[in-house]
């Protein structure tokens, strides 16, 4: 038995934001599954901002896509085939399939998943790639303590969130920093002590009146100018979480380093970027951690799913850029 797959391929590099010659839509065949193998039919595609630099043919953490290739993208799906001894027809997981309806896979970087226990679009966030981020990148990297002041940016998203919730739950003064009033809204439902809107606050500016005596960890998302009003505004041995800079993914130039850097040396802190497939090792543990804190209410995991299948990808992968989401964006196959 063979079956056929719609699929989004790489078909251009692009120069700033992916346009309509970045994308090809095809129609793949998917052969039955040999020895060691099985196929899954994908149900919830992950969109993700780091998505914009694997277009980029540069040297980074991961390889970037090849032209001609599906767009890479972690998803939830359901096992319709096997041939492999450890996943059974019917078995939920969730592995870097691509945007397709379907594919073949031999089982490596593939995890069972358990939707009663959550659903699959929050095994893409809070209890996926976002919060296994979150979890190491505050924890391991900020090394965030009881009474710190942390400051996240992109709060209302899929990291930034998972973030706000943990630090308040290790009993942290949380400040987020989001674009809009609905996103500030939100924040303060699900516990930030102080919300910011930077699309109608002076960041700069409102931080040092809520945060006087400095910051002790600031988990940055976005980079820009955030980061140096956070640079701004840091307390002696504070840490500088480099999680992402999604604010300048776009540029088709180099975007500006940071122009506070120097407040790195007069308040004897660090700013230190990590890649959390470094921790895969550990995820059990924060995927504990944080379904725990689902379970008994400390967290709300949130997604914003769309609906469309893979054909409306590309439209689906802009939004993230426009911030459309509050809290993990997915897209519904």
């Amino acid at each position: 038995m063979s079956w056929t797959s719609r699929e989004i391929h790489l078909a251009e590099r692009p120069t700033g934001y992916p346009d309509d010659k970045t994308w090809a839509s095809v129609t793949a065949e998917v052969p039955a599954p040999a020895a060691g193998e099985f196929v899954v039919e994908v149900d919830h595609i992950s969109l993700d901002p780091a998505m914009r630099g694997w277009l980029n043919d540069v040297r980074s953490y991961i390889p970037p896509v090849k032209l001609g290739a599906p767009m890479r993208a972690l998803c939830t799906a359901t096992v319709i085939a096997s041939a492999h001894p450890e996943f059974a027809v019917g078995d939920a997981v969730v592995g870097t399939f691509g945007v397709r309806e379907r594919a073949v896979s031999d089982g490596r970087g593939v995890t069972k998943i358990d939707l009663d226990a959550a659903s699959a679009p929050t095994w893409l966030g809070a209890l996926g790639m976002p919060g296994m981020t979150a979890y190491f990148g505050l924890t391991d990297i900020g090394r965030a303590q009881p009474g710190d002041t942390v400051v996240v940016s992109a709060a209302a998203g899929a990291v930034g969130s998972v973030v706000a919730q943990l630090a308040k739950a290790m009993g942290c003064r949380v400040i987020g920093i989001a674009g809009g009033p609905d996103k500030v809204a939100w924040l303060k439902e699900i516990g930030v002590d102080e919300a910011i809107d930077y699309k109608a606050e002076n960041v700069l500016k409102r931080l040092r009146q809520i945060a006087p005596d400095g910051i002790d960890v600031y988990f940055d998302n976005v980079g820009g100018q955030i980061l140096d009003a956070a640079l701004a505004n840091l307390r002696r041995g504070a840490r500088v979480v480099i999680c992402g800079a999604i604010s300048t993914y776009n540029d088709p130039t180099l975007a500006e380093g940071p122009r506070r850097y120097m407040s790195l040396l007069v308040f004897r802190a660090s700013m230190t970027g990590f890649v959390v497939f470094d921790y895969e090792d550990r995820y059990p543990e924060a995927v504990e951690a944080i379904a725990g804190m689902i379970g008994d209410g400390r967290m709300v995991a949130r997604e914003t799913v769309l609906e469309g299948g893979v054909d409306a990808f590309p439209d689906a992968l802009l939004g993230l850029y426009r911030g459309v989401n509050t809290g993990k964006l997915v897209l519904k196959v």
